[in-house]
């Protein structure tokens, strides 16, 4: 009997656009039924962040001897920090038929997208480049300095939503969520992911 693997889905975006905002409000609503991989990076902790759940922190030389395993899916090294996805979760996961869902930076999910090119790629956009700037300050969690290097890298990643198959703006987080899910939806009833089960059936009644 053929078995639908699971969906990988990918959200990223420009650095302040509300990514983890947005998974977190998702993970929060009764009808979800994704497997959120957490991802591991060797920036501290923010605070309210625990360990195994928003993160897996990790010391600069422990992802490095990950990145030599092969253990990784992607990682990217992004404002003086590393980020990266356990590969081992996510491989075991999607063939047990569940959705994974990868809250990762713009250069990781190109990686994912050489490796994976089925997944499905979601780009969450901000409303405008001053919105971003506004939220990033609104954190209250970086320099001045910093901020100024991640709106000119949220530029640049701005630049690369041709890699992904959707964009979500990201006006008002509850929007951003049913977008979201509304896509999940649609792409599992595409045609490409079900015709297996289908042509499997026709040839069992034959």
């Amino acid at each position: 009997m053929y078995k639908k693997r699971g969906l990988l889905i990918v959200l990223s975006g420009p650095s302040g656009v509300g990514k983890g905002t947005v998974r977190k409000e998702l993970f929060t609503q009764p009808n979800t039924n994704y497997e959120y991989s957490v991802s591991m990076t060797t920036r501290s902790p923010r605070e309210g962040e625990v360990d195994g759940e928003d993160y897996f922190f990790k010391t600069r030389e422990e992802f490095e001897a990950l990145i030599d395993q092969g253990k990784l899916l992607e990682y990217a090294e992004y404002v003086g920090n590393y980020y990266g996805t356990p590969l081992d979760y996510v491989n075991a996961t999607l063939d047990a038929g569940r959705d994974v869902f990868l809250e990762i930076e713009v250069v990781g999910a190109a990686q994912v997208r050489e490796l994976v090119p089925d997944g499905l790629f979601i780009f969450l956009a901000p409303p405008s480049l001053s919105a971003l700037e506004t939220r990033l300050i609104g954190r209250g969690t970086e320099t001045e300095d910093v901020i100024k290097s991640r709106v000119l890298k949220a530029r640049e990643e701005l630049e690369l939503m041709n890699l992904y198959d959707y964009v979500v703006e990201n006006d008002e987080v509850q929007n951003a969520c049913e977008r979201i899910n509304a896509i999940v939806t649609a792409e599992h009833c595409r045609r490409e992911r079900v015709e297996k089960i289908y042509i499997q059936m026709l040839e069992g009644d034959c």
